[in-house]
């Protein structure tokens, strides 16, 4: 009988990609020594919507960090999520 990972792969704890077993080890040894994307910090002079990452508004005023994918969030929760990942919230394949 086959098993369902052979199929969907394995989830990756680290980019939430699903990768075929035989390549989990090379996969995760890349996405571990991958570095974390940069951003740059900027104050909002406008509302932009809510930051996916807190679910709070990014209001005129906040500290945000806009990352090369253009997306933006707060810079405390994106510092927060870059602790423990090394993509975009929204963009993990990138």
């Amino acid at each position: 009988m086959l098993s369902i990972v052979a199929f969907t792969g394995i989830k990756c704890p680290v980019c939430s990609k699903f990768v075929l077993p035989d390549d989990i080890e090379c996969h995760l040894v890349m996405c571990l020594t991958r570095p974390r994307l940069s951003y740059n910090e900027d104050v909002l002079s406008d509302s932009k919507g809510e930051c996916v990452i807190c679910l709070e508004e990014l209001c005129a005023g906040d500290t945000i960090a806009r990352l090369p994918c253009l997306c933006i969030y707060h810079k405390g929760c994106i510092d927060q999520w870059f602790e423990v990942n090394r993509s975009c919230p929204e963009h993990p394949g990138d």
